[in-house]
């Protein structure tokens, strides 16, 4: 049976050296819910792939607030980008929310694809991008009503690991706002 990282890495174009390099490189986790990968602020040294569970990146800002920045779920590969190709500290927190099984990978592997797999890592870069222009699409082109029925959807189950406040903080709502909208969908039976 081959491994949900090899058939992730595989699907963008990775080669059978490629795979089993990373494969061999790459440290299985089990972590518990509320853990950090990575602080704000720090270099990250490794991607991470998510075979199961929920993550949740922040923005923790000077005045005490949280800002969400993404959820991340089964099946994806976690790179920050920025920090990698700037080698400066993570401009956001990574955290579970869920107990996570996860496959890290050395930040060293990803930056050598760059030179040694361009159309590997330019896949990489391209789906981070792409989920980047459509979370801009998503804030923009939805109402809040329509985003939090995407979002929970998309989701599913793993809705209930995600706070209120991240949710509404994801979403670009106030927390009355949210309350108000679940409170509408709750009446209205959406």
């Amino acid at each position: 049976m081959t491994s949900p990282l090899a058939q992730f890495l595989a699907l963008h174009g990775a080669d059978q050296a490629t795979i089993d390099q990373a494969l061999s490189l790459a440290e299985p986790l089990e972590l518990p819910t509320r853990h950090v990968l990575v602080n704000q602020g720090e270099l990250a040294a490794q991607a991470f792939f998510l075979i199961d569970g929920l993550c949740h990146a922040c923005y923790l800002t000077g005045d005490g607030k949280t800002i969400s920045r993404d959820f991340f779920w089964e099946q994806d590969l976690l790179i920050g980008f920025e920090s990698l190709l700037t080698d400066e500290g993570s401009p956001y927190l990574l955290e579970t929310l869920s107990p996570c099984l996860i496959q890290t990978l050395p930040a060293e592997l990803i930056l050598g694809w760059r030179q040694d797999m361009p159309a590997l890592y330019m896949a990489l870069a391209e789906r981070q991008l792409l989920f980047r222009e459509q979370k801009e699409q998503f804030m923009r082109l939805y109402s809040p009503a329509r985003r939090y029925a995407l979002f929970t959807d998309s989701v599913g189950e793993l809705a209930t690991h995600i706070t209120a406040p991240q949710l509404a903080s994801f979403l670009n709502l106030s927390l009355s706002q949210l309350d108000s909208l679940q409170r509408h969908l709750a009446v209205s039976g959406k």
